[in-house]
């Protein structure tokens, strides 16, 4: 059942899916003409809404793109690779690589989404090489598939925010909120953790059952597993500076500088992870394991093929925000209509599970957590607590539906399909069945549980 279920949406997403740049292209004349049509707003107005928002994740495509450069740099590193190398042996037959790739990166999505979204890609590479039989698309599909965890973890935007407090939080949930809610309510709550350990012990089993019949398979590109070929140029042959592009003594002096600030980060902010800290650790670790600036540069320019599509369709998901949110001169725009929608179904115990259902919905149009936040959290904050529902129920169902639908979204797979060298097409028919899991675990965590 699941491989006939999984070969017909691959089937269907391999035929009909657009390049994800397209799928960008698509969803912005649709959001176009919605946002139109339900604000009575005219041609003039969107346009002026999205070019305003088309820069506004300049920073955060930025972050993204790093990325992918510093995850790369590191597991390219000799010391990475062959610990990955020696993960990548345990498994032994293409199903046990497939549920092996799953529980592994579900663990460092809990810890940090960034670390999760590199570490996927990467190691299902190291898998591919060792397990025959294997399919890559599903591999890669596997190891994203957990992002579906991430507000549920350490690093969700969303429970930080909340644990954060203070006059912003208050403003941004139009005075819902008061007062900093603690983790231990939100990513701590018996509630949260039950669902991600019924999540833990399924996605893997779900994954595992999807892998195609030896037939289907579609192995790795041998080209992606080419070892690169390395000249040793003698020493005494060295210029001056080809001599110090291939000393180990500026890597290992700016490296400990670097080594210098991840201690006091850690000593004074805990264990406190942002895109910023990862990419900073990523960075020197992988500057100080690369030996010299040679090694390192050549693996940074190994690197870069993988951003065109970070770097070219975040300005686009950006402008669709923009519209999302441009709101008439009466204070309407699209995202506000669609968040009043659902409070206007809701009753105190559906609350939560229709504001899951509605920040799927609304993720695709605007798929950034702190974004969604920004556009949803001044309508549903007020009319959960309105309902008598838990400030904590409601800003946690907004994080996992924004989580959830990220497993159809290209947006977010951009970092690990550069990596790997897919297309979106490629891994998000495999998705599908997550995605039904995913949304019925959840539901039910919401109606039963809370």
């Amino acid at each position: 059942m699941f491989k006939k279920f999984t070969a017909f949406f691959v089937k269907l997403f391999q035929k009909y899916l657009p390049d994800a740049y397209l799928f960008a292209v698509i969803l912005t004349i649709i959001v176009f003409i919605a946002a139109m049509i339900s604000t009575s707003q005219g041609p003039v107005d969107m346009i002026a809404h999205w070019g305003n928002g088309f820069w506004s994740l300049l920073a955060f495509a930025m972050q993204m793109a790093l990325i992918v450069v510093t995850g790369y740099v590191l597991a390219d590193t000799k010391p990475v690779t062959g610990l990955l190398d020696k993960l990548a042996g345990i498994p032994k037959t293409p199903r046990a690589a497939i549920w092996f790739i799953t529980f592994v990166t579900f663990f460092a999505m809990f810890l940090n989404w960034g670390f999760g979204l590199v570490v996927g890609p990467i190691f299902a590479q190291r898998i591919a090489k060792k397990v025959k039989g294997v399919d890559y698309r599903l591999l890669i599909a596997s190891g994203y598939s957990v992002i579906a965890i991430w507000h549920g973890g350490f690093s969700g935007s969303i429970p930080l925010l909340l644990a954060s407090g203070g006059e912003t939080l208050t403003a941004q949930t139009a005075g819902a909120v008061t007062e900093a809610i603690p983790i231990a309510k939100t990513i701590f709550a018996p509630w949260n953790l039950i669902m991600l350990a019924v999540l833990l012990v399924l996605m893997p089993l779900v994954n595992m059952w999807m892998h195609p019949n030896p037939e289907e398979v579609v192995e790795i590109d041998p080209k992606l597993l080419e070892e690169k070929e390395v000249v040793v140029v003698p020493k005494n042959e060295m210029s001056p500076a080809e001599k110090l592009e291939n000393s180990p003594i500026l890597s290992m002096i700016i490296g400990l500088g670097g080594i210098g600030f991840i201690v006091y980060w850690f000593a004074n902010k805990g264990f406190n992870l942002d895109l910023n800290i990862v990419n900073f650790i990523f960075l020197f670790v992988g500057i100080i394991l690369h030996g010299t600036p040679k090694r390192f540069l050549d693996s940074v320019a190994s690197s870069v093929r993988g951003v065109a599509g970070v770097l070219v369709q975040f300005p686009f998901y950006a402008g669709i925000m923009g519209m999302m949110t441009g709101a008439n001169k009466d204070g309407a725009s699209l995202a506000k209509i669609m968040s009043e929608a659902i409070v206007n179904v809701s009753t105190v115990k559906s609350f939560p599970a229709f504001s899951f259902l509605g920040a799927g919905v609304v993720n695709f149009f605007v798929p950034s957590g702190g974004g969604q936040w920004a556009v949803q959290a001044p309508v549903m904050m007020p009319s959960g607590a309105a309902l008598g529902v838990r400030p904590e129920v409601t800003a946690m169902s907004i994080a996992w539906g924004d989580a959830w639908t990220n497993l159809i979204q290209p947006f977010w797979a951009l970092p690990a399909l550069g990596i790997a060298g897919l297309g979106a097409r490629d891994i998000m028919g495999y998705c599908i069945l997550n995605v039904v899991l995913v949304g019925i675990v959840v539901m039910l965590g919401f109606l039963l549980l809370v």
